[in-house]
Formats: structure tokens, sequence, C-alpha cells
């Protein structure tokens, strides 16, 4: 807990001081045209991912229909409402604890994004002490984020398109013990800028840690525009949510989703 109150004021001070990072990170996009449809990838590799094996794993699907996924188109179009409404386009979504369906909640409103024709997202695995985004795709990379942080792997070397139109992945690799650190490195700061930088149109949303279980979540709350939090019917308590606003004091949340509800009305899981 220390440590997190640390973490807090470190990253208030970061805001207040309103940080210009670095830009010595060249980051490579396929797509440098406003022309969204029918995006072809050179540079990112496409995985071929089983549309069986998405359902197994809860992942919706652009030829899905289902509540599931209505519920998700939903979620989108107020995300958008308010990502474009603020000119905004780093997301970043979380949770209290570990287990709350944050990581699946992140993949599906990038898919149901990735659905709007003029609009390409990048899904980005910053839990880097479990990441499991690759997972859902069943997929295993050869490399990940952490290979570029710390080996200098090009970036384009570890994206990944999941054969989902103007939707392509940044995924995690093994497990990161020194995460916090990472993630406000001033390599990873740098990326961040380029990303929001490059191609301010597309929605970049970063699957973070668990907000309570550690300090990687705060350690990187100053470099997005706004947070989404998951919340889990029957586990997260009020007096989570109350420490969850508290800790994220100064950062801009968007709104909660429930998830793993009882009621097919607010939403799917």
């Amino acid at each position: 807990m220390e440590r997190i109150k640390k973490a807090i004021e470190r990253a208030r001070k970061e805001r207040e001081n309103n940080l210009n990072p670095g830009d010595n990170i060249t980051y490579v996009s396929d797509n440098k045209s406003d022309q969204m449809e029918n995006i072809k990838y050179t540079k990112t590799k496409t995985v071929d991912v089983n549309t069986a094996g998405l359902k197994r794993n809860r992942v919706i699907t652009h030829t899905d229909e289902s509540i599931e996924t209505d519920a998700f188109k939903r979620l989108r179009t107020q995300v958008l409402q308010r990502m474009r409404s603020n000119n905004w386009n780093l997301l970043g979504v979380t949770s209290a604890q570990a287990g709350e369906g944050k990581s699946l909640v992140a993949i599906n409103l990038a898919i149901a994004l990735a659905m709007e024709v003029n609009q390409t997202v990048l899904l980005v695995d910053l839990d880097m002490r479990r990441p499991s985004v690759h997972k859902y795709f069943d997929y295993q990379p050869d490399k990940g984020l952490s290979d570029f942080i710390l080996h200098a792997t090009p970036i384009e070397e570890i994206l990944f398109n999941p054969e989902i139109e103007r939707l392509v992945i940044l995924p995690g690799k093994e497990s990161l013990s020194n995460s916090s650190e990472l993630l406000s490195s001033p390599k990873m700061v740098s990326l961040v800028a380029e990303l929001k930088n490059r191609y301010p149109a597309r929605i970049i949303i970063f699957d973070l840690p668990p907000l309570l279980a550690a300090d990687d979540t705060l350690a990187f709350s100053p470099y997005i525009d706004a947070m989404l939090l998951v919340a889990e019917e029957g586990k997260t308590t009020k007096e989570d949510l109350l420490q969850v606003k508290d800790v994220l004091k100064g950062t801009k949340i968007i709104g909660t989703v429930l998830n793993k509800s009882i009621s097919t009305v607010n939403d799917p899981y």
C-alpha cells in the first residue's frame, strides 16, 4: 500500500508537470491513407484465427449476431462519443482486482470499434505481470512488448492482425516482475507519444493491470487520455470502487462496465 501511495504522488506530479516525452521511437503502420476499408497489412503479420476458438473464448466477431455483440456495440458508441468529443485517442481499461474480466472487455471493445468502417484500432497488452490478450486468440507470439522495451525489437515485428479488419494487436509475452518501472520508462513513454501523435484518428486501447493489485496502472495513468473501469457484479465491492476513485483522482474516467451481470440489460457477461 505504501508503494501505491508513493506512485499516486508521482503520477499527480507528472500530470502537473505536463510531461512532454521524447520522440525517439519510430512506429510503423501499414495504413497511411484515409481509406479505412480493405486494408492490406504488409508489415504486420496476420494470424489465422479459428472462429470456433473465438466463440469458446467469448470473443465477439463481426459475423456474430448475439446479445453480447449488441452490448459491445452500444458500449462502442458511448466510448466513441466521449473520446471524439474530447479529441482523445488513448483509452486504458482496468479493474479494481484480478479476475473481473477487464481483458475480455478490452478485447471485445476493440473489436466492436474496429467494426466501424471509419475507425482503426490498436489494442496493447500492458498487463505485463499477466499478459493474456494473445491467449483469447489462441495465439502464442514469438515476441512481445517486453522485447521492444528490453531488447529494442522493432514494433512492426511484434504487431499482429487477428484476421479482423482495422484491428492490430501489440501483445505481451512473458511475465515481468518490474513492470511498473518499465511502464513508466522513457522508452515506453516515447512509444505512447508516438502512437498518440502518428495517427490521431486511431483509437488505442491499453489493457492495464488491476488497479489495486499493484502500482502499474497508476504509474502509467499520466500517459493516457481516459480510463474505462470494469466491475464484476457480486465481487467488486463498494469499498474497492471508492478506493479506485481515490487512486485515480486526476484521471478522466469515462465510465464503468458492469461485468458478469446476472441481467442481460447492461452487460453480456
